[in-house]
């Protein structure tokens, strides 16, 4: 609760959050009083009758700010900024309808519009915080809509050339030394930039930390989010020798300044468009086709699940898989060409 502040007058004034607004905007109830302590009294009467208030007084949208609040010490500050970012995006319009007013053809319509112009993956990352909302503030509501169906991710894996050109084109430059963690890592983006040389122990480099962004639209260095994310991962001399000589944080640039540069990195090499994230997608499948068994893969790269990590490099089997069959077409090609050779000769 705020300090309360003593007027010109002589009395006291105390302002308490209220709430969000559907345009973002904070509001305040301000208590005046002849003393400071009983200003402070009826501000805490105030609030307590408010975190009383029976949850079907509330509007979706205020739900959604109370269940961002009650999570927000357990969560990540970049899970607490992408909910912030969706509530205020998503849910400004069906927002002002009060819970005990739900239903769920309102949000199925709402659901349908959402996935006209957004990808199936931003739609249930919504519906979880729609639905998670509404088991903390309406839990006997039974919410039941369809959504769109998952699409199999586009993803470009970069080939062994790609990474080597790649690496020949920022040789030198702190970009290159987070292209060999992430592609030989593999580590992501937030892991790299958290780094410090303390951290790196002979051949071994400990990843128990990462850097992410808070909603305040700033960069802290926080444990990170999942416990198969602490590891251990060992580095081939050439990695290691180019961190020597590196004090406090191996990498200086933050997470966003690493894709920005290395986007522009892979259009001045010419290569094919991806993302620094799709280093460990070409690492994953690297290890999958020299035959290391998936338990190692997903310690290496911190996966929490090896479904997660199965997705990653599926579709580089996919393009194994156009390889394979263009071997076999062509070797039936040269039998058939065998077989009417003979025939002709007979």
């Amino acid at each position: 609760m705020a300090t309360p502040k003593k007027l010109p007058s002589g009395s006291w004034r105390i302002q308490v959050f209220d709430h969000v607004d559907v345009d973002g905007k904070k509001h305040y109830k301000s208590f005046t009083a002849p003393t400071r302590r009983e200003a402070q009294f009826i501000a805490s009467e105030w609030a307590a009758g408010k975190a009383a208030q029976a949850p079907e007084n509330l509007t979706l949208y205020g739900a959604v700010t109370r269940y961002i609040d009650a999570k927000r010490g357990v969560l990540s500050p970049s899970t607490v900024l992408g909910y912030e970012k969706m509530q205020r995006n998503y849910f400004k319009e069906i927002g002002t309808t009060k819970l005990k007013d739900l239903n769920n053809t309102s949000l199925q319509i709402w659901i349908s519009d959402l996935s006209k112009d957004h990808s199936p993956k931003t739609v249930r990352n919504i519906h979880g915080l729609l639905a998670s909302s509404l088991e903390m503030f309406s839990p006997d509501f039974r919410l039941k809509t369809t959504l769109p169906a998952k699409k199999k991710p586009e993803l470009y894996c970069p080939s062994d050339n790609d990474v080597k050109k790649l690496l020949e084109s920022i040789a030198g430059t702190e970009l290159e030394i987070a292209v060999l963690l992430a592609a030989f890592g593999p580590l992501r983006r937030g892991e790299i930039c958290a780094l410090t040389a303390q951290d790196v122990h002979g051949n071994l480099i400990d990843i128990n930390k990462s850097m992410v962004m808070g909603p305040d639209r700033l960069w802290y260095t926080r444990q990170p989010k999942t416990f198969s994310s602490y590891r251990t991962v060992e580095f081939p001399d050439f990695v290691i020798n180019k961190l020597s000589g590196i004090e406090g944080r191996i990498i200086k640039s933050t997470p966003d300044q690493i894709s920005n540069k290395f986007k522009k990195a892979v259009l001045r090499a010419g290569l094919p468009h991806f993302r620094f994230h799709d280093l460990r997608h070409y690492a994953a499948s690297i290890m999958h086709a020299i035959g290391v068994p998936d338990l190692y893969i997903l310690k290496r790269g911190g996966w929490a699940s090896d479904n997660v990590m199965k997705t990653v490099y599926r579709n580089v089997i996919d393009m194994e898989a156009d390889k394979q069959n263009k071997k076999i077409l062509k070797h039936f090609k040269k039998v058939s060409h065998e077989i009417s050779h003979e025939a002709r000769k007979a």
